[in-house]
């Protein structure tokens, strides 16, 4: 810092500036700080930021919080990919300490002959701003000038004009002893980053024929894939995330139910990555060609579906790296390499990487291998337990490849301690899996939610509700309500979400004694009835449908800052409201956590964070039903698990009517238009789209 004023606890900042924080093209970006100085002259902030091109962007001027916390607030709204500056600047306000004084002084009394100092000061200041106020407004500043310094004027006409200028030198200041903070670092994203919809499936399942008696399975294709895209994208998913897509290691391959011992149909976890076929840069040949994966990439693109991979640094026993470069392995002390175990887990068929082995040689495959894909035009990854490798690695990793494409993003799937996982958003992953499935209480995911919104600045949450390694107990017995309910939770409290294949089927039947799949789709092909269960009436997909229908149309929605809970005086129900202040669209949500009851609850909302007065009324459409209601700050509701198990609303407020035009004396009633006549208005006027409410 230079100059004269403080200027402390500046946000959003870092690990005090050690890594950028985090934003996305268009986000509307809170900067605050800490700025006070001595005595009573008027202080000013604002804010300094420069684009990715080094251009700086318009002069931001922040505002005052609270009264007597010296704490100033401005938004800024990036508009480009990339690495941007900013820094708080403190200043000297010399119109705002005239204004100040003068506005007193009249007030007191005073007259022209004891203001004669302060008529010569609010001059000088006022000079001093015509050459800072755009040219359409120096003439107003020029008059007021004049008017100052005219004798001939009573006081209250001399300095009316320069008082008038309040807004216009707020905008524009006079600044003098202007103190420069330090400068931070903000890496901006392109908006997926922060909201998306992901749906996962294995190609492999998407028409496969399991083995018979008389033939061996067969597996599916990305060309067979390709079936499946149009029911994605009419879900409203915007991310397709694939397992990985490479060859399958056969030695110590896994069979059906992670059994040790494989059939000689069984096809092996995905995971277990490499063999004579080839590795991480290689494709499955049972999936098809480097051409048909192209193909798979463009026809998603065709329906707005940008495919992910999946980057899981693992080899099977027979990926080429275990010959080629045994030394990347660790060897134990028998001479073999060590398998993955987490125990009481062991993964016999996946080599872990060992990091202090040749660190150099490895991190250039990686990258190799990374840049090679986004060369096939992969943009997202999803990144296989990254806790388990090195954190110095991941920030280069993620920062090389950025530096070739920064629109290329990455899925931290990281379960495991909470400051790793915060660790590994500082250092540059672009989204991180949650606890969220483990959160089954209103009161447990308030209190989780609220230490996301806290950590926005460097980890966004992915909320899912289900992975091929995931099915919580809630989903196992909690029958298809609950199935809606984490659907809602997780699509509506986070702005990015997801779920994985089989979710809108409802499957649940579980391992005996563990928290996955029965018969795992890791470990096995699961073709699936898609368009049969639809016309049985026994997929949720209209339901998810309509969930990332209403999350696209509502912009208070792709945003994780704004997100406010609300008290409800019932422990199973759970309420929060998002609220975009820029177009002043609201949504709020009313959620039960009981799948088997009924529950009635009564709302307390905080109404300013709607955007409301604490006296207004208004109304909320039910996205889920299409009914309105009339809402104030109290409100009941009641859920029922098997006909709505949550509310989803908009707020809508009544635009007041035109006044009516009193009726001359001399007119019948018959004679009055009809829309003076105080009647109700024609039916098919009703019919319409009431553009009385706005939202």
């Amino acid at each position: 810092m230079t100059g004269r004023f403080p200027i402390e606890d500046v946000s959003p900042v870092v690990s005090c500036g050690r890594y950028p924080a985090k934003a996305v093209v268009g986000e509307a970006v809170p900067v605050s700080a800490r700025a006070y100085r001595e005595g009573h002259d008027a202080l000013g902030c604002n804010v300094v930021w420069l684009g990715p091109d080094g251009r700086a962007r318009p002069f931001t001027r922040m505002r005052p919080g609270e009264p007597g916390q010296d704490r100033w607030h401005a938004t800024i709204r990036p508009d480009a990919v990339g690495a941007w500056t900013f820094a708080v600047e403190a200043f000297q306000d010399p119109y705002l300490t005239w204004q100040n004084a003068v506005t007193k002084k009249v007030a007191a009394g005073q007259g022209a002959a004891e203001l004669a100092n302060d008529l010569a000061e609010g001059a000088r200041v006022l000079t001093a701003a015509v050459g800072l106020v755009p040219a359409g407004d120096a003439d107003r500043v020029t008059a007021a000038v004049a008017a100052l310094r005219d004798e001939r004027l009573e006081l209250p006409r001399r300095v009316a004009p320069a008082l008038e200028l309040a807004d216009l030198l707020w905008a524009h200041p006079v600044r003098e002893l202007v103190t420069t903070g330090e400068e931070h670092r903000l890496w901006v994203d392109r908006p997926r980053a922060l909201f998306s919809a992901w749906y996962e499936f294995f190609p492999r399942s998407e028409g496969a024929v399991p083995a018979t008696a008389d033939a061996p399975a067969r597996s599916g294709t990305f060309v067979t894939a390709m079936d499946r895209l149009p029911g994605v994208a009419a879900m409203g998913f915007d991310v397709l995330y694939l397992p990985p897509i490479h060859p399958i290691g056969r030695v110590n391959r896994k069979g059906r139910n992670n059994t040790l011992t494989a059939g000689p149909d069984d096809v092996g976890s995905p995971w277990a990555i490499g063999a004579a076929e080839g590795g991480h840069d290689a494709l499955h040949p049972d999936l098809g060609t480097p051409a048909d994966f192209r193909d798979f990439v463009a026809a998603a693109a065709e329906q707005g579906l940008e495919v992910a991979m999946d980057l899981a640094l693992q080899c099977a026993p027979d990926h080429p790296w275990v010959t080629e470069h045994p030394e990347w392995f660790t060897t134990r002390a028998d001479g073999s390499i060590a398998y993955a175990e987490n125990p009481p887990k062991q993964y016999q068929d996946i080599y872990p990487l060992n990091f202090d082995n040749d660190p150099e040689g490895i991190r250039a495959e990686i990258l190799r291998v990374v840049l090679h894909w986004v060369g096939e035009g992969i943009r997202i990854f999803r990144v296989d337990n990254p806790h388990t490798k090195p954190f110095d690695f991941w920030h280069w990793l993620i920062w090389e490849v950025k530096r070739v494409d920064p629109d290329v993003l990455f899925l931290a799937e990281a379960f495991t301690r909470p400051a790793i996982m915060h660790g590994l958003g500082k250092i540059g992953f672009t989204q991180s899996y949650t606890y969220f499935t483990w959160r089954t209480s209103p009161a447990q995911m308030r209190e989780y939610c609220a230490e996301l919104v806290a950590s926005v600045d460097h980890m966004r949450p992915n909320f899912w509700p289900n992975t091929p390694d995931i099915l919580h107990e809630t989903l196992q017995h909690g029958g298809p309500p609950m199935f809606k309910i984490r659907a809602v939770l997780a699509a509506l409290l986070s702005p990015s979400w997801g779920m994985y294949a089989g979710y809108e089927l409802f499957e649940h039947t579980a391992r005996p004694g563990a928290e996955e799949y029965l018969d795992n789709e890791k470990f096995e092909l699961r073709p699936r009835d898609w368009a049969g269960a639809q016309e049985q009436g026994r997929s949720l997909a209209p339901f998810v449908a309509t969930l990332n229908r209403v999350r696209r149309d509502n912009p208070a929605l792709h945003r994780l800052r704004n997100l406010v809970f609300h008290d409800i005086d019932n422990p199973a129900l759970l309420c929060w409201s998002k609220r975009d202040p820029e177009t002043g669209n609201t949504v709020v949500v009313v959620c039960s956590f009981d799948s088997q009851a009924v529950q009635w609850g009564n709302t307390t909302l905080d109404m300013p964070a709607l955007g409301l007065d604490w006296h207004e009324r208004f109304t909320v459409y039910d996205e889920l039903t299409g009914a309105s209601y009339d809402w104030g700050q109290h409100n009941a509701v009641r859920l029922d698990p098997y006909l709505q198990p949550a509310h989803v609303f908009t707020v809508r407020r009544p635009v007041p009517p035109p006044p009516v035009r009193p009726a001359a004396p001399d007119l019948t009633v018959r004679d009055v238009p009809a829309d003076l006549s105080g009647g109700t208005a024609p039916a098919a006027a009703a019919d319409k789209d009431d553009a009385r409410w706005t939202s």
